[in-house]
Order: structure tokens, then sequence, then C-alpha cells
């Protein structure tokens, strides 16, 4: 098995994690100023974390991505409300890539499946409180 391509794999899908719960994290701190959701995602965000930094740099290859383009569902967004769905469903699979990944012995280094399990399910219950929300706020 080649565990620079893993290790990769932890790399994209730990920015795509991070990336979206700050999104969703934003829109709520700034727009509809939930302070509970924000902090909610704050503490998220911080849980999301991988170890051994310098090695998942390493792995990153860019120039070699052949996916890194955009396809067009992914240039426009309808309105905030399509934002935090896309983000939040980003969150989810990215969780879930990681978990299964950090299932695998060389990848234990890097961080506990386990983790990122509960990050799922967290982020599958706060959807549907942030889908209340806003169908409240309409």
């Amino acid at each position: 098995m080649n565990t620079q391509a893993i290790v990769r794999i932890l790399d994209a899908n730990i920015n795509r994690l991070q990336e979206g719960i700050r999104v969703i994290e934003d829109i709520f701190r700034y727009v509809y100023n939930n302070k509970e959701i924000t902090y909610t995602l704050k503490e998220m965000r911080h849980k999301a974390i991988l170890y051994h930094q310098e090695l998942l740099l390493q792995a990153r290859d860019i120039e070699q991505d052949v996916a890194k383009e955009s396809i067009t569902t992914e240039t426009e967004r309808m309105d905030l409300y399509a934002i935090l769905h896309a983000n939040f469903h980003r969150i989810c699979e990215s969780a879930r890539v990681l978990e299964e990944c950090l299932k695998l012995p060389e990848c234990h280094k890097y961080g506990q499946s386990q983790t990122f399990k509960m990050i799922r399910y967290e982020a599958y219950h706060l959807h549907v409180i942030a889908n209340n929300i806003l169908a409240n706020a309409n």
C-alpha cells in the first residue's frame, strides 16, 4: 500500500473538514449572530486536528491533483442556505473519510478514528438545528 497516498488523503480531508466548519461558523457568527452554534462549531474545529502536520504537508501534492478544478455545481450557490447545506455535507463526508483512513494501522499515529466519527454525528445534529433556525428566519 502507498502510505504517502493515504497521508495525502488525510491532508486533503482535514483541510476540507476544517474549511467547511469555518464557513458555517462564520455564517452563524456574522449573519445570524448565534453565539451558541458559533461556539459549538469553534469547539468542533478545534477537535478536528491530526498529528504530525509536517508529514501531512510533505504528502501534499497539489500539482498532481487530478480533481482540483471545480465542477459547475461548485462554482455558484443560490443563497446562504445552499452554502450551509454544501458545507455541512463537506464536513460529514470529510469526517467519514478521516474516520475510515485512521482505522488503518499505518495511520494510527495521525489521530483517532473515533474523534472523526463523533465530529460527523455532531455535524449531522447541527445540520438539523441549522435547518430549523433558517426555516424560522424566513
